[in-house]
């Protein structure tokens, strides 16, 4: 009975790293037209948001391609607004919005390359109100 428990827990543990290199070969493979040209037309970031803490989190992610814009629902709009300040997040204009001062923390990171320049970005705020009132729709992955 043991040896069985045994043989199982290894095929599980087997095909739980073979589904693992198989999702990181399809992201690679979907990430390798963005990145072969290097060319200032090959805008992409992949976007990630991270709800809750480090104690319980629920983390979303997207590629967003902006040669034509594809990537999550609002891809056509975060690719104008990032062009517009030319893949500086930072420098997005804030939204002239009211959020609750409610603190459920919301992180959002981006990586990738704009213009032909390397982008990295990480920033936490206070909820997702406020995530959406800096960032604009560029962290918009609502399913």
């Amino acid at each position: 009975m043991t040896s069985t428990i045994t043989a199982t827990t290894t095929a599980v543990r087997r095909a739980a790293h073979v589904g693992l290199a198989a999702a990181a070969a399809l992201l690679l493979a979907a990430a390798a037209p963005a990145t072969a040209g290097s060319s200032a037309g090959s805008d992409y970031l992949y976007l990630m948001v991270t709800t809750g803490d480090g104690r319980s989190s629920d983390t979303r992610g997207s590629l967003l391609l902006c040669d034509p814009p594809q990537g999550h629902g609002r891809a056509a709009e975060a690719c104008a607004q990032l062009d517009s300040v030319g893949g500086d997040i930072d420098a997005l204009p804030p939204a002239g919005v009211y959020c609750p001062m409610l603190y459920a923390p919301v992180t959002a990171r981006a990586r990738g390359q704009w213009n032909g320049r390397p982008v990295e970005y990480r920033q936490t705020f206070s909820n997702g109100c406020v995530m959406g009132a800096r960032t604009g729709a560029v962290f918009a992955l609502e399913s």
